[in-house]
């Protein structure tokens, strides 16, 4: 193997691990807590030490902080698409598509963990305004011109329903892939 190569393989073996810090991070903020979380633990449950684990994160914070990011990333990024294109039904359903996709990708749960921990994560960048950009940013970017009451509602409930398909843990039944194509459906026939 060549320096180049090890070198690749090495930063990919990087990213593979901060990715596995952050997935079992969020999976333990949301099934106990953050406050209750520590870094200890999620080494132990990677199997990797703590020393593993700083190299990557310094903090639960910064943790938290680029799981955040990446999702503030993706909706401004819906946002400024859904913004620029032509007002009409089917790019709201577009919209809708594309939500689908970055909620495969565990923008959901990350969204759900921050609902659940929203005392324990006051006042850290990016978490109180996350729910707000979702939930109200995004919803007033799909919305028709001189939406009346009715299709404001329409509007929030189809985007809602991608939203909340995929989370973890649902008491909704099926996978989350049959979830997702469930609340597409469902989101499609209220989006006006």
């Amino acid at each position: 193997m060549g320096v180049a190569e090890e070198t690749a393989s090495g930063a990919r073996r990087r990213g593979d691990t901060r990715d596995r810090i952050r997935d079992r991070a969020l999976a333990r903020f949301t099934e106990q807590g953050y406050d209750q979380t520590s870094l200890r633990e999620i080494a132990e449950d990677l199997g990797v030490t703590k020393a593993a684990v700083y190299y990557h994160f310094r903090s639960k914070e910064e943790i938290v902080e680029s799981l955040v990011a990446e999702v503030g990333t993706t909706i401004e990024d819906l946002i400024s698409w859904v913004r620029t294109a032509p007002r009409t039904r089917e790019t709201r359903l577009e919209l809708l598509r594309r939500l689908g996709e970055a909620t495969a990708g565990g923008m959901s749960d990350v969204v759900r963990c921050v609902q659940q921990n929203e005392v324990a994560l006051q006042g850290l960048p990016g978490t109180e305004n996350l729910v707000h950009r979702i939930k109200h940013r995004l919803w007033e970017a799909a919305l028709p011109e001189g939406a009346g009451v009715e299709e404001r509602l329409r509007v929030r409930l189809a985007l809602m329903a991608v939203l909340t398909a995929r989370h973890t843990g649902s008491d909704l039944g099926g996978t989350p892939e049959e979830r997702a194509e469930v609340a597409q459906r469902v989101a499609a026939d209220l989006m006006p």
